[in-house]
């Protein structure tokens, strides 16, 4: 007997699906279930059928499986969709094996055959065992579409994550009303072979020496002498604890804000962990494509993640509209990374409002020109908590120095979850350096030559027919799409240039590379590595 991924089945062939209507595959597991048997199973009920892989045009299961390693790889080896439906709408499929110690257990009789059809017309194959897992086959009739339902149950309409031609694995969650994208593990559980490698950085793509750096997003040439000079200046005094008080009120300063409202961070990232564990949150929801380390913290700490994933076809803009009305807790970053999108003030402020929590990521708004869009500072909006980095512009990753701007009473609870001492007296020292009139100077000139050197790449890039640049691009980096370009990205790495991989953003997948924006000496010698990788390997 061979598997569905042993019969020739691609992303392409999967999602094609030869007999009109396709075919809908149920799946239901115990945790921990493996990949293998999952499709092993899958293959074993459509031979028993005289059924066709190629046929498959998605996988089906609960809404709580939607993360389980197995399935989700299961489903990325047919290359097709895995959608997740809610509990409640399976519990109203009527299923020909039913079980007590199931519906017990999940809420439903079976997930393998309520979950085959739910969208389908009719069970060619009956829930079927493994040691771990269920199976079961149902056809959809030609023209029916994946949400519409004859089983009495009001098709569900909300779906927060779409599979793509870059992400056919992508979970689709859609139920009548918002559930989960993400079922939570406990933090020593956390399995990243769930999706896109979230704990992946831009650094482990410079490392191995000697390459040109267009992999991270750090300014070059940073730190400058004179801020050098200011930490160096603070070790004299490693001997006493941290004051943080001078530091925090240059800070609150800087954005004229009273100190109570400025908490500093040891870097940007503290500020998701510190997020994460000390905001109450039912239904947190992080928009994508974005740093992927909002929603790492806060599935480590314990939450379940909705996800609201942003198309190229839109030029990865937001629609307020897209995220649903019950998230409590949501998360975008402003200009994002890696999309390079600045989504206006107006937009993000429609996000905002009593009872949720909005948390703007705007590690990099002090590289937009004028930080025209930012939200750093405003103290009218309900739940604003905005983030910022130092260590983007200073280049200060090494130092871990950041801040988070709030209402009183979320810094309050903010600080109560850090440590004591959380941020060292040098990276203080640093923090009241650059909010400093002349250095925040500096930062403005710094983001107007940014602005010049990414037209710049842009230009060069937009000589290459195979390359399509996401945009209109306002950071430090642009994201760009291209065929092979995993092939491209080796090549460049052999002549001596790093790029940031696309495939662990969610949202995205193996055709688009991020490239930070640096100078134009580099950048075309940069333009001239891209030309030859992209001769050695053409579309």
């Amino acid at each position: 007997m061979t598997t569905p991924a042993a019969s020739g089945t691609g992303t392409s062939g999967g999602r094609a699906g030869g007999s009109p209507g396709g075919l809908v595959v149920g799946v239901g597991s115990r945790r921990g279930v493996a990949c293998e048997e999952v499709l092993g199973l899958i293959g074993q009920a459509l031979e028993a059928a005289g059924l066709r892989a190629a046929d498959v045009v998605e996988l089906a299961t609960v809404d709580a499986k939607t993360t389980e390693p197995g399935i989700v790889a299961a489903a990325a080896r047919l290359g097709v969709p895995l959608r997740g439906r809610t509990v409640a709408a399976l519990a109203g499929v009527r299923v020909p094996g039913p079980s007590g110690q199931v519906a017990e257990v999940t809420g439903t009789p079976s997930v393998a055959e309520a979950a085959a059809l739910y969208a389908a017309d009719e069970l060619l194959v009956p829930k079927i065992r493994s040691a771990r897992a269920t199976c079961a086959v149902a056809r959809r009739r030609p023209g029916r579409t994946a949400d519409a339902a004859d089983t009495g149950v009001a098709a569900p309409t909300t779906v927060f994550s779409h599979p793509t031609a870059s992400d056919p694995a992508a979970p689709v969650t859609d139920g009548a009303a918002p559930s989960t994208m993400a079922a939570m593990t406990p933090p020593t559980q956390y399995a990243e072979s769930a999706g896109p490698d979230l704990r992946h950085h831009g650094d482990a793509e410079v490392r191995g020496g000697g390459l040109t750096d267009l992999a991270v997003n750090v300014r070059t040439g940073t730190p400058p002498h004179w801020l050098r000079e200011r930490i160096a200046c603070s070790l004299g005094s490693l001997a006493a604890y941290p004051d943080g008080g001078p530091a925090r009120a240059a800070v609150a300063a800087r954005h004229g804000l009273p100190v109570e409202r400025v908490l500093l961070t040891a870097g940007a990232a503290e500020a998701f962990v510190l997020i994460a564990r000390a905001i109450p949150a039912r239904r947190p929801v992080v928009v994508h494509p974005q740093f992927t380390e909002p929603e790492a913290a806060l599935r480590a700490a314990g939450h379940t993640v909705d996800r609201v994933v942003l198309r190229a076809e839109d030029g990865f803009r937001l629609d307020p509209a897209m995220v649903p009305e019950e998230a409590d807790l949501v998360v975008i970053g402003n200009p994002t990374n890696p999309t390079s999108v600045l989504h206006p003030a107006a937009v993000l402020e429609k996000l905002a409002r009593p009872g949720r929590t909005l948390v703007v990521d705007e590690a990099f708004m002090d590289a937009v020109p004028g930080e025209r869009e930012a939200l750093c500072g405003r103290t009218d909006l309900p739940g604003l908590v905005v983030l910022r980095s130092l260590t983007k512009t200073w280049g200060l990753a090494g130092l871990r120095i950041g801040y988070v701007t709030a209402g009183p009473e979320t810094v309050a609870l903010l600080a109560e979850a850090q440590p004591l001492w959380p941020v060292s007296t040098p990276a203080l020292a640093a923090a009241e350096a650059c909010v400093e009139p002349f250095a925040l100077a500096e930062a403005a000139c710094a983001a107007e030559r940014i602005a010049v050197d990414r037209a710049h790449l842009l230009a060069g890039v937009a000589e290459f027919d195979e390359i399509e640049v996401a945009g209109p691009a306002e950071g430090p980096f642009v994201l760009i799409r291209l065929e092979r370009a995993a092939e491209v990205r080796g090549t460049l790495r052999a002549l001596g240039f790093a790029a940031r991989r696309g495939d662990t953003f969610p949202g995205l997948g193996p055709q688009w590379l991020r490239l930070a924006v640096r100078d134009r000496v580099t950048t075309n010698r940069f333009l001239q590595a891209l030309d030859l990788a992209l001769q050695a390997h053409p579309a």
